[in-house]
């Protein structure tokens, strides 16, 4: 790359966000980056009785992960209120499998704040309320989308139930939009990014499928572009959980957009549609964030039969697959890029594989066990992954595998880890903890 080339794309990492790599706060979902990245000195061991400063319970039920900014830390969560008989009765309901599911009168959406040195309690507040809300999967809940955060403001998103904004110090709501809506089947997942003056967010349902931007400061509809890609004729092949990611392509910002079948970029400023590829079979119900990388984007496309794909998006005319993966690929835990290599793990069993990121030759396949929803994270040449049983165990980067440790909580892990300074916040079924070298 040319040293005009060069600069060119640092001025668009630094519009971009990237230089928040440096930073303390961690405002969205995976950190600064949106990559899962870290340089801070986090612990490899801990236990409930060793290297916990707090753990503060929570209330309800939410995964969304842990944001931060200043002394703040937020997450969401929902209070859900069971039907009567008598609604049960008149409301019989079924999921996608064909199983009954739980019936709500209610659900009622929350923001917490924590105090992130004391662990104290600062504020629960009620943001939205949804009567006899859809169904959720049973690895879902209704407050998985992670919030962002930014000068003082919490973007909330939940999916079809709605999206606000909270004034952090105050705990005020400023703005409501309860306007958008699509049948998710299992519930929202799709996480909101910032752009500008814009939250930009997917709504892809099995009925409808989109993607949207808020004006940030008044919650009104910016712009709306509907997914313009042939796809399956049974709707429920159409929903996607995903999360977009922004990156400077060809001196350009472009926004990156998995979704049902096709990978769609689109100008993040107007919503225009700019180019779409198809993944080459089935992709739906997707849930992992997009990495970067060596001028690749590294996609995962969920069921039906999970594929990594490696997609050459720098110094070309239009988004290419440079080679594909198909092997232990995880359908919920995104993946995560360090050096040459990229790593990913299945959700059942907790088999991590470990490629070369240029070409897919594979270095490595190792079981450590367990079941996986979060995402991983990385720290100083450490990968550290996160069970639905509350274990976490931390791996050394490289072309060989090398477990160093395996650290259990009382309580399952679906939400993806935040840092703050060299503590790492855990958000577990039942509280938030702030774990650092003691």
């Amino acid at each position: 790359m040319s040293r005009l080339k060069t600069r060119q794309h640092t001025v668009l990492l630094m519009a971009l966000g990237w230089t928040f790599a440096t930073q303390a706060d961690w405002k969205q979902w995976r950190g600064p980056t949106g990559q899962g990245h870290t340089q801070a000195m986090i612990p490899t061991e801990w236990s409930e009785t060793h290297n916990v400063t707090w753990r503060t319970p929570l209330t309800g039920k939410g995964w969304s992960s842990p944001v931060i900014e200043g002394d703040q830390i937020w997450v969401t969560t929902a209070h859900e209120e069971p039907a009567s008989e008598a609604e049960r009765n008149k409301r019989l309901e079924v999921n996608t499998g064909g199983q009954p599911v739980e019936v709500l009168s209610m659900v009622r959406l929350h923001a917490i704040c924590i105090e992130k040195q004391s662990g104290r309690l600062l504020h629960d507040v009620e943001i939205l309320r949804k009567k006899e809300p859809q169904w959720t999967h049973k690895l879902n809940s209704y407050a998985s989308p992670t919030p962002v955060i930014e000068n003082g403001r919490l973007y909330c998103h939940f999916g079809a139930y709605g999206t606000a904004c909270v004034d952090t110090q105050t705990s005020r709501v400023l703005w409501r939009n309860q306007e958008l809506y699509v049948n998710h089947e299992n519930g929202p997942g799709s996480t909101p990014v910032l752009w500008k003056d814009k939250l930009i967010f997917h709504m892809d349902g099995s009925d409808t499928q989109y993607i949207i931007a808020l004006d940030k400061m008044t919650g009104k509809v910016a712009w709306r572009t509907d997914r313009s890609g042939e796809m399956h004729s049974n709707p429920q092949l159409k929903k996607a959980y995903g999360t977009p990611l922004i990156l400077p392509t060809q001196g350009t910002p472009v926004l990156y957009s998995p979704a049902a079948d096709w990978l769609y970029t689109y100008d993040p400023d107007s919503g225009r549609e700019l180019s779409r590829l198809h993944y080459g079979m089935l992709g739906f119900s997707i849930v992992p964030r997009p990495v970067a990388g060596h001028g690749m984007l590294y996609i995962i496309t969920s069921f039906t039969r999970s594929q990594l794909l490696a997609i050459q998006y720098q110094g070309t005319d239009e988004p290419a697959i440079a080679w594909k993966w198909n092997r232990g690929v995880s359908n919920q835990p995104s993946p995560i890029l360090v050096g040459n290599e990229i790593y990913f793990i299945s959700d059942a069993g907790g088999m991590v594989t470990c490629l070369h990121a240029h070409t897919g030759e594979e270095h490595w396949r190792e079981r450590i066990g367990g079941n996986y929803s979060a995402s991983p994270l990385h720290s100083r040449g450490r990968i550290y992954f996160h069970s639905r049983e509350g274990k976490t165990t931390v791996i050394q980067a490289g072309k060989t595998f090398k477990k160093l440790a395996s650290n259990p909580l009382d309580g399952g892990l679906m939400a993806s880890a935040a840092v703050d300074g060299n503590a790492l916040i855990l958000r577990s079924d039942k509280a938030l903890y702030r774990i650092e070298n003691q």
